[in-house]
């Protein structure tokens, strides 16, 4: 049993109690029994959290690619739409450092598609800050860029013809396109760090980052999602029905840690499972496409195995929903504009041993 308050001395305490048992005489001698009483601080109250750029100012913040220390959004993402959520991890605000991880998306009107994509800065580079923020700016450069009419009217015929399955080569030409087209982004944005470190004169691994996105469309016959991944960052999948769960990716995860692999690696463009980076479905509709950094998987999936597991996402989803030891929920309803107010509280759980950064993006 717990019992709550400000004691004014912490320790381990010896009670002496005196009682007596019911139906004893009144004149019973009292028995005695030491209690022992521990007093201890909550451990979620030791944990400080110092603003990352208290007392600077604006030049020092552009000198030193300072970011907000939390930060949300939510917005309409075609006819979808998206919540997201990046907050500094306790292990940072303890020491008054940075948020490391950082996401954007975009949507174009003009052809339908949309992107969206998360980096989870390394906590041992110390610029991977500013890693993971040209990491996701140049994915949204590079579709930005290179979206153009005539080669996304060519994919659609292709999706047209795997959904009806005509012709024989349309898996093959759809893989192409993914291959060809998701491979250049992952390489924009390592060649942008790349030209950022050189500019700056600093290591390319100072800016270590990993690096999720996926890209996805609505057509008549349901949504194309096609996507790449490098790190410990999972992209899930959950049909309109909950009965279904897709990882769109897998993770570089080490027994020792040491598996993690970064955007900033010259290294997996050459890998022979390079192409294994690169993941695509057409489903006819979905209840959420989730892209999170490993301060949420970590602490709610413990294992990349439990990732595969569907009863481990229905947790998930009724965590989302308030069924967790903090009652804190997130309604995902479109008219909810308090829905990335939610998603940042609910964020703020507390799991032992998890205090990275979170960042967590949903489309729903």
């Amino acid at each position: 049993n717990v019992i709550e308050g400000d004691p004014s001395l912490s320790g381990d305490f010896k009670i002496k109690m005196k009682f007596n048992v019911l139906g004893e005489d009144l004149d019973t001698e009292a028995h005695e029994k030491m209690l022992s009483l521990v007093v201890n601080a909550n451990p979620k109250s030791l944990w400080k959290n110092i603003a990352s750029a208290e007392g600077k100012d604006e030049d020092w913040k552009v000198a030193n690619y300072w970011k907000e220390d939390n930060t949300n959004d939510f917005q309409p993402i075609g006819d979808k739409h998206i919540v997201v959520a990046s907050k500094r991890g306790r292990s940072h605000a303890n020491v008054g450092s940075f948020r490391d991880d950082d996401y954007a998306f975009k949507h174009f009107e003009e052809n339908g598609w949309s992107i969206v994509c998360v980096a989870d800065g390394a906590g041992s580079a110390k610029l991977a800050r500013q890693g993971s923020k040209i990491a996701c700016d140049a994915v949204i450069e590079y579709f930005s860029d290179h979206l153009n009419e005539e080669k996304l009217r060519g994919f659609d015929q292709i999706l047209f013809d795997y959904h009806h399955q005509i012709g024989e080569d349309a898996q093959k030409k759809i893989s192409h396109f993914v291959y060809n087209n998701l491979s250049k982004a992952a390489q924009f944005a390592h060649y942008n760090i790349e030209e950022f470190a050189t500019k700056t004169e600093s290591p390319l691994k100072d800016f270590h980052s990993t690096l999720i996105f996926a890209l996805f469309k609505k057509y008549d016959f349901g949504y194309a999602i096609l996507t790449f991944g490098v790190g410990d960052c999972p992209i899930g999948l959950l049909s309109k029905d909950l009965t279904d769960i897709k990882l769109m990716n897998w993770l570089d995860v080490g027994e020792f840690g040491g598996g993690t692999r970064f955007i900033t690696m010259p290294e997996i463009f050459t890998s022979e499972k390079f192409s294994t980076r690169f993941g695509f479905t057409l489903i006819e509709d979905f209840s959420y496409l989730m892209l999170m950094t490993d301060g949420i998987y970590d602490a709610k999936f413990v294992v990349e195995a439990n990732l595969e597991k569907l009863e481990n996402w229905k947790t998930f989803v009724e965590d989302f929903k308030g069924n967790n030891e903090d009652g804190v929920g997130v309604t995902f309803e479109s008219d909810n504009e308090k829905i990335a107010d939610q998603l940042s509280a609910w964020m703020d759980f507390w799991s032992p041993g998890n205090h990275d950064d979170r960042t967590l993006a949903v489309i729903f």
